[in-house]
């Protein structure tokens, strides 16, 4: 039976009574975000839209990622990555779990030097795939083309935030790299992590 979204009590500014929210509003309300789930344009969507809410609601307080991500869709992911660039406050990313393929992605976009994997977190990176493709050769090639620009676009970034050598990056993402929080933090994925 599944336990479902626990409710917590939430007192307004103002109110005299708190009133029960689901535990991820109220901790919305304090700028923890959660993303414990593939990426696809739906969550991707909602995290966005946070993100801005968030950030024109108070430009001067940062916002905190939990990320317990095992991958999912890469444009949603590049978005969400797009969107911790743009908004004022800094995003901390905070691995616990995993954060694989799309998840270490957005694992790197947080603001550098605010970016830890917890003792026991795993970081998995490769390159972004494309589904098997039914249909007429000239769309196969220009699907083709959509992924090699992504795969660029995407190791640039992981190049560019993670202060590891191109070539490095490279032969990275063409294999699944598994790493302890340790591993990532060498990697320059993250600054702090420690395995426990």
């Amino acid at each position: 039976m599944p336990v479902g979204v626990p409710k917590v009590p939430f007192r307004a500014p103002g109110d005299e009574d708190a009133n029960w929210v689901d535990l991820y509003n109220r901790l919305y309300r304090e700028r923890l975000l959660f993303l414990a789930q593939d990426i696809n344009h739906e969550i991707a969507n909602q995290l966005m839209g946070l993100m801005v809410y968030l950030s024109a609601e108070d430009a001067n307080k940062d916002m905190f990622s939990f990320l317990n991500c095992p991958g999912g869709s890469v444009i949603p992911g590049v978005g969400i990555f797009d969107v911790m660039q743009i908004i004022v406050p800094d995003v901390h990313t905070i691995c616990m779990g995993v954060a694989a393929s799309m998840g270490s992605f957005i694992l790197i976009g947080g603001e550098i030097t605010k970016r830890i994997a917890l003792p026991h977190a795993r970081v998995m990176i490769h390159q972004p795939a494309s589904t098997y493709y039914d249909g007429p050769a000239a769309d196969f090639h220009n699907e083709s083309k959509h992924v090699t620009m992504l795969r660029d676009y995407i190791t640039k970034c992981y190049i560019e935030r993670t202060g590891t050598p191109g070539e490095v990056i490279q032969r990275g993402l063409n294999r699944d790299v598994f790493m302890s929080a340790t591993e990532a933090q060498a990697y320059g994925i993250v600054e702090a992590g420690a395995e426990g």
